[in-house]
């Protein structure tokens, strides 16, 4: 497969341009203006942030696409579906006040709010997948599918397990209907160190299926006839009390969203565009941010999620971490082992390569690329 063009432009601006200028400019010469938005239905996957959480993406970005599409006679919607873990994103009622409340509205981006799976996360359709090895029929947000053209526009920053979030996790998991994430994340269910627990109860507080408790000891005790296995405790112990012992569990999940992101691109005009800033250690699903651990980089876009991706993580690679970030703190800890890898070395147990190598492998697109800078 030949090398897939990726553009990119910097966050640098002379007196009198905007980065929102930029993001309009990036989308012009990646191409974007070629796809047919002619009364076309345009979804444009974007995650709004839990409460909390300061990192997500401006909706001034957001805006920019929005008109891009506009212009071109398209009507785009801004989407996403429900969480599986506990927050204010569960359902659709709290899920469109928390995008309301993190600026989120008709009013600031120009186009309406969609909730893809529906208002208890359980309006989705089944898409087989293409070549999928572990994944038959895809349990997508209906309103997604029913979209003419998929755009992601991705915040690129770390993640508690896959490595990373970009353009494929904010596609192929993003996309998922509640069952959808149910699906990929339960190749494992995690396990607690008894002697490791301190009875803070944070797992319980973060579990969305109320499977943990606590025994006369004050542990916690997983149920796993409960758990699904989305790992959300796993990310918030901080005493490393919890973890998922099935070896591959990270790799299952990250082929399995690979596949998803296929389902979802498969028929149909797709875009990608990544914003690398305010790359946080973890989601934009936690409800709270720690500081970078990267410096912010520039705006990527492509037509191939995997090409894209794979240049925004080899441009992290490139950077020297923050000082003080949880990357540098723990780059300096006496245990330390170097995994050659910003996010790796970030999130111990984390990785991201085999969602990539997957999505190469299925025809998502290829890791290959050729950089344009704009």
């Amino acid at each position: 497969m030949a090398p897939s063009k990726v553009y990119f432009t910097d966050f640098h601006v002379p007196v009198g341009t905007s980065q929102l200028d930029k993001l309009y400019r990036l989308m012009e010469k990646a191409g974007m203006g070629s796809i047919d938005f002619e009364k076309k239905f345009v979804c444009i996957k974007i995650h709004f942030g839990e409460p909390g959480n300061l990192s997500f993406l401006r909706p001034n970005y957001a805006k920019v696409v929005a008109d891009f599409v506009k212009e071109r006679g398209g009507m785009p919607f801004l989407s996403d579906c429900n969480t599986l873990y506990i927050g204010r994103r569960k359902h659709a009622l709290e899920h469109m006040d928390a995008a309301y409340e993190n600026g989120f509205s008709p009013f600031s981006t120009g186009c309406q709010i969609i909730i893809g799976d529906g208002l208890k996360g359980t309006d989705d359709v089944e898409v087989p997948v293409v070549g999928g090895e572990y994944i038959e029929t895809a349990k997508i947000g209906r309103a997604i599918m029913d979209a003419d053209v998929y755009i992601s526009l991705s915040h690129f920053k770390g993640h508690e397990q896959a490595g990373f979030g970009g353009a494929v996790k904010n596609t192929g998991m993003g996309c998922g209907s509640r069952r959808g994430k149910m699906e990929q994340h339960n190749a494992g269910k995690p396990v607690v160190h008894l002697d490791m627990c301190r009875s803070c109860h944070r797992c319980a507080r973060e579990c969305g299926q109320d499977a943990i408790s606590y025994g006369p000891d004050g542990k916690a005790i997983i149920d796993h006839q409960k758990c699904v296995g989305c790992g959300r405790c796993i990310g918030v112990c901080n005493f490393d009390a919890i973890e998922n012992p099935t070896w591959d569990t990270v790799q299952m999940l990250n082929r399995k969203m690979a596949e998803y992101a296929k389902a979802v691109c498969d028929g149909r005009p797709c875009f990608h565009i990544c914003l690398v800033r305010d790359i946080s250690p973890n989601c934009d699903c936690h409800g709270e941010n720690d500081i970078p651990i990267l410096p912010d980089i520039g705006m990527f876009a492509s037509f191939d999620p995997v090409a894209l991706d794979q240049a925004c993580a080899d441009a992290c690679m490139a950077q020297e971490p923050l000082p003080g970030s949880q990357l540098a703190k723990r780059m300096k800890a006496k245990d330390f082992v170097d995994h050659h890898d910003h996010f790796e070395n970030s999130t111990e147990g984390s990785e991201w390569k085999s969602c990539l190598e997957h999505a190469e492998k299925i025809g998502l697109g290829t890791r290959q690329y050729e950089l344009v800078t704009v």
